[in-house]
């Protein structure tokens, strides 16, 4: 029943986008280029893919020897236009995801703006200094034509067996996948089979050029958020696990590997927290008297407000900082390809 409701909607979604890409192919809409190479990482399906660890994992790489800036739209901010991120900003103001990047990468020049052709003039403008520009979430956009598209893709939704919004997770179309230089697999279990990946290669490439690797997420052991927090959270011990991103289920299922999870809370995407959210902590607290919270990093930049936070909370929150690995494939190789392609004409 549920699909019959979705169905039309799936339609209309789909001929809208199909129309737009046409009016590019066709344009009737303009793609910018710029002269300064431009990283593009993005997707074509909603949730969680691993954008922003593949973001911090490039500017990490680059700024070795480029002056790096991250351009980002700010996904669910309550301003707009153009605003250069700070380590003091508010994410209500940036966005979550910024706001994260800005304070593990202080060096590096943030900035959202929904209109990314705007934003990089003003880059450019402003910091002429950069010298290359990695965009989050900018595949479809297609207003700017980057150098270089890195997709992420999720090991455990195939496209190839997925449906457009409502019905599906798919936000773009498959075909244009073609597009794309490099494929990144995210979420890939640890007993991916050789012929899994084959097909899955077979799916993704069209084009002579275009490279595939092979990720899973790595966590590391949580991180107090408060100093009133113990530094240790007890292996085995006690979790409630607490997030707000687009798929939550890797988070809490690596989670489960190492603790009991005695609550889980599963917010929207870039959920807001409110103060029925701490009143709603401090009851499973009580309820739960020996359990920690643990939370992911995209939440935890949230929640750093000393002031909305209550102390019992504070005592003990902690947040599950990750990063991507590579399992097939390395990733100097992909890192080291990427740089060549900046660098090349």
């Amino acid at each position: 029943m549920k699909r019959l409701f979705l169905a039309p909607a799936s339609w209309i979604y789909k001929a809208a986008v199909t129309l737009r890409h046409r009016l590019f192919d066709w344009g009737v809409l303009k793609s910018e280029k710029f002269d300064i190479p431009i990283i593009c990482v993005g997707n074509i399906t909603v949730g969680g893919t691993g954008k922003t660890p593949m973001s911090e994992m490039i500017i990490d790489y680059m700024s070795r020897s480029h002056r790096v800036a991250l351009l980002s739209r700010g996904y669910g901010r309550r301003t707009k236009g153009y605003l250069e991120v700070s380590a003091r900003s508010h994410y209500r103001d940036v966005g979550d995801e910024p706001l994260q990047i800005k304070i593990k990468f202080p060096k590096t020049v943030v900035v959202v703006c929904e209109k990314r052709a705007e934003g990089i003039r003003r880059i450019r403008a402003e910091h002429p200094e950069v010298d290359l520009i990695v965009m989050d979430d900018g595949f479809q956009h297609r207003y700017v034509d980057p150098k270089i598209n890195v997709v992420m893709i999720d090991a455990t939704r195939p496209v190839q067996h997925d449906e457009m919004l409502p019905l599906g997770t798919l936000r773009d179309l498959p075909e244009m996948l073609h597009r794309a230089h490099y494929f990144v697999v995210a979420k890939c279990p640890d007993d991916m089979k050789p012929i899994d990946r084959r097909l899955m290669r077979k799916v993704l490439v069209s084009v002579a050029y275009q490279k595939v690797y092979f990720t899973r997420f790595e966590s590391f052991r949580p991180q107090a958020l408060y100093d009133e927090a113990p530094e240790e959270v007890e292996y085995g011990g006690e979790v409630i696990a607490m997030s707000g991103v687009g798929n939550p289920a890797p988070f809490v299922s690596d989670l489960a590997k190492r603790y009991k999870i005695v609550e889980t809370l599963s917010m929207g995407d870039h959920h807001v927290y409110m103060k029925s959210d701490m009143r709603n902590l401090v009851r499973l607290l009580e309820k739960h008297p020996s359990a920690v919270i643990i939370t992911t990093e995209k939440d935890a930049v949230k929640l750093v407000n000393r002031d909305k936070i209550p102390a019992e909370v504070r005592r003990r929150l902690y947040y599950l900082p990750i990063n991507i690995t590579f399992t097939e494939g390395s990733e100097t190789d992909f890192l080291q390809k990427l740089e060549q392609d900046v660098r090349s004409n």
